[in-house]
C-alpha cells in the first residue's frame, strides 16, 4: 500500500486499487476506486478515476470496508454494577465514557447504537468532535417497570428512584401503567431519543427479576409502540424468552435485543413482521468468565447460564427463518475490550459474509441510516476501514483491538492512518 499527496485540496481523497468487502457478496470486489469529497463518497468505480487534485491512497489490493456498526452498546457503563453507576457524579460518568468510545472507534466501529443511558449532550459532544468517538445513535433512558431490568435496587432497598432518576449513570427509568409509559416515551423523544428502549423481560444484571419475568403488560407494550410510531421511529426491547419475544413482536416491537431463547415458530413470526434481532452472545461469554471478579452480584451470576446456553442455537434458528440480524456486544465495565469477539463467536455457526452484513448494511437499517453508513457507495458518509487481509476468509481480522486495520476513517477524516507511504 502506498500514499501520495498532491498540492491540491485536502478535502478530496482518492482510494485506488481496493478490494471492497461489505457483506453483500461472498468474495471481495477487486480493483475498485473510491473518490471522497469532504465527508462523503462521491464516486465508486472499477474504471480509473482521475485524481483531479485529490490526495491519492493506493491500497494495492488491500481490503476496504465500510466502518463497522455495533447495534447494542452501553457507552456509559464503566462498571458492571447498575447500582454503582447510578450513584456516580455525571461529570465522572461522562469522562469515563470518553475512553470507552475511543476504544470502540479504534476497533473499527465508526457508528454505535447505545441501548440505555447516553443522552443528547454526549451525542452533541461527539458530533462536535470534542474527543475521538464513533457516531452515536441514542435512545436516552430505557423504560422499565418497578422491579424490572432497570430497577437496580435490592429486595430490601425502598429508596425512591426518582431521586437519582435523571443521573447520567442511571441507565433506565421506572414507569408503571399506560399513562406513565406514554409520558416517559414522549419525554425521551423530546430529549433527543432516536428510538425507544424498553425492558420487556427479566435480566442478568438486575437483582430481583427472574429471566422469565414478562415485565410490561400488553397494554403498556402497545402504548409505547404507538408513541414511537407517532414519532416515526420504533421500539427496541430487551428480550430473552420465547414467550416474551413473541408477545413483544406481536405488539409491534421492531428490534429484539438478545433473543437467546427463541423457538423456530417465533423466529418465523419475527421474519413475517419484518422485525430485526440483535444477538449479543459475547456479553454472556465474558460475564460468565469475568463477571464475578468484576463485581457482578451473585444473584446475577446465577442467571447467566440460563441465557448463555441458548445463544448459538438461537443464531441457527434465526438464520433458518431468514431473520435479519444486527451486530451487538452489550458489554459492561472492563469487558468493553471484548467488543469484537462477537465476530469469532458467531463464526462458530454462521458464514463470514452474513456476520459482516450484520455489522454493515443490516446494522445501518437498524440505526435508521440506510445508505448513509454501512456501505461503500456514492452519497454515503466516508466511514471506511482498511483491513490487512480478507475477513471473508478470516473473520478474526476484525478483532485484535484494530491491529489489522491500518486505516480508520470517519466522515472523510482519518481517525487512524498507518498506511505506509
Amino acid at each position: 500500500m502506498s500514499m501520495t499527496s498532491s498540492a491540491a485540496s485536502p478535502a478530496r481523497i482518492l482510494i485506488q486499487n481496493a478490494a471492497i468487502v461489505d457483506g453483500t457478496t461472498d468474495k471481495p470486489v477487486e480493483g475498485m476506486n473510491v473518490m471522497i469529497e469532504g465527508e462523503r463518497i462521491v464516486e465508486v468505480s472499477a474504471k480509473k478515476v482521475k485524481p483531479a487534485g485529490a490526495t491519492v491512497i493506493d491500497l494495492k489490493g488491500a481490503t476496504l470496508m465500510p466502518g463497522l456498526i455495533d447495534c447494542h452498546v452501553h457507552v456509559l457503563a464503566s462498571d458492571v454494577s447498575f447500582a454503582k453507576m447510578a450513584m456516580l457524579p455525571d461529570a465522572l460518568v461522562a469522562a469515563r465514557a470518553m475512553p470507552i468510545l475511543k476504544g470502540m472507534l479504534m476497533r473499527g466501529f465508526t457508528t454505535v447504537r447505545d441501548l440505555a443511558g447516553a443522552e443528547i449532550g454526549m451525542q452533541m459532544a461527539v458530533d462536535e468532535g470534542l474527543f475521538p468517538s464513533p457516531r452515536l445513535v441514542i435512545c436516552g433512558k430505557a423504560l422499565s417497570p418497578t422491579g424490572g431490568h432497570s430497577d437496580w435496587r435490592g429486595r430490601f432497598d425502598s429508596r425512591d428512584m426518582r431521586l437519582v432518576g435523571r443521573n447520567l449513570g442511571n441507565m433506565g427509568r421506572l414507569v408503571d401503567g399506560v399513562p406513565e409509559v406514554r409520558k416517559a416515551a414522549r419525554e425521551e423523544l423530546k430529549a433527543g431519543a432516536q428510538f425507544i428502549k424498553i425492558m420487556a423481560n427479566g435480566g442478568v444484571s438486575s437483582p430481583t427479576d427472574p429471566i422469565s419475568y414478562l415485565q410490561f403488560s400488553q397494554e403498556e407494550l402497545l402504548a409505547v409502540v404507538e408513541e414511537a410510531a407517532m414519532f416515526h421511529t420504533y421500539v427496541a426491547a430487551h428480550l430473552y424468552t420465547d414467550e416474551a419475544i413473541r408477545r413483544a413482536v406481536e405488539c409491534g416491537v421492531l428490534s429484539v435485543e438478545h433473543g437467546n431463547l427463541v423457538t423456530p415458530a417465533t423466529a418465523k413470526l419475527i421474519k413475517k413482521k419484518g422485525a430485526f434481532v440483535v444477538p449479543t452472545l459475547v456479553t454472556f461469554e465474558y460475564l460468565a468468565i469475568e463477571g464475578a471478579e468484576l463485581g457482578l452480584p451473585p444473584e446475577s451470576v446465577a442467571k447467566i447460564s440460563t441465557v448463555r446456553d441458548g445463544g448459538l442455537k438461537s443464531l441457527e434458528i434465526y438464520q433458518k427463518a431468514g431473520v435479519r440480524m444486527g451486530y451487538g456486544s452489550d458489554l459492561l465495565g472492563a469487558m468493553h475490550r471484548h467488543q469484537s469477539e462477537e465476530f469469532n463467536i458467531r463464526a462458530r455457526v454462521l458464514p463470514a459474509q452474513e456476520i459482516i452484513q450484520s455489522a454493515t448494511g443490516i446494522a445501518a437499517e437498524i440505526c435508521q441510516m440506510k445508505g448513509e453508513i454501512g456501505v461503500v457507495a456514492p452519497g454515503a458518509l466516508a466511514d471506511l476501514i482498511v483491513v490487512d487481509g480478507n475477513p471473508l476468509k478470516d473473520i478474526s481480522l476484525l478483532t485484535g483491538q484494530g491491529r489489522h486495520m491500518p486505516m480508520i476513517m470517519k466522515g472523510g477524516a482519518f481517525m487512524k492512518n498507518e498506511l505506509k507511504a
